[in-house]
């Protein structure tokens, strides 16, 4: 009778073949794991900051958005900051 351990000639069947399979799914995992909690706390937040939040274009962008100017005195304003401050790119407040 053939068992597990034992295939064809004696040597192991090709079972064996999952072991590593099965290594390389759990070291993954685990790293995916730690990547996704431990890790994750180290490096800050993901999204690049282009200004600092307390900045006029920031304050500009913020006076927009709440309704306390209206588009055509953003745009003209902004301007003016871009040329003092030499923002790159063209938008609100990031």
């Amino acid at each position: 009778m053939e068992t597990l351990a034992q295939f064809g000639d004696g040597g192991p069947g090709p079972w064996i073949l999952l072991f590593p399979l099965i290594w390389a799914l759990v070291i993954g995992g685990g790293i995916t794991l730690l990547r996704r909690t431990v890790w994750r706390g180290r490096r800050g937040p993901r999204r690049p900051r282009t200004v600092e939040d307390n900045s006029p274009i920031t304050v500009l962008g913020h006076r927009f958005a709440s309704g306390e100017i209206d588009e055509d005195e953003y745009w003209r304003r902004l301007s003016v900051l871009d040329e003092q401050f030499g923002r790159t790119g063209k938008g609100g407040a990031a």
